[in-house]
């Protein structure tokens, strides 16, 4: 199946592709190769034939969700950082008595 130039550009458009001038001609005989072969199956006898998304009965093969025996919360964080101490939420806090003015640091532009 022949294609044409116009056509290869609209392709390389569409899948925003840059093609060098001097390539286009090789581009060109590769797509129409391309849709020579794919054109084989519409000679082929098809009638009766189911169609399919691929060519192998698959089938999930999922467990069923069970409950287990798992790590307890402090053997899960055994060895994380200590929230008390490398946490955000730990930052101190700024007593309500201080005026806002001096509650953060000003820095000069």
């Amino acid at each position: 199946m022949a294609i044409t130039r116009e056509q290869v550009l609209h392709v390389a458009r569409l899948a925003r592709l840059r093609i060098p001038a001097d390539s286009i001609e090789e581009v060109q005989a590769q797509l129409g190769a391309i849709l020579e072969a794919v054109s084989k199956v519409s000679e082929l006898e098809l009638a009766g034939v189911e169609p399919t998304s691929h060519p192998l009965d698959l089938v999930n093969a999922w467990d069923e969700d069970e409950v287990r025996p798992s790590l307890s919360r402090d053997e899960a964080l055994a060895n994380a950082p200590d929230p008390a101490v490398n946490s955000t939420s730990s930052l101190p806090t700024i007593p309500a008595s201080v005026p806002p003015e001096r509650s953060a640091p000003v820095v000069p532009s």
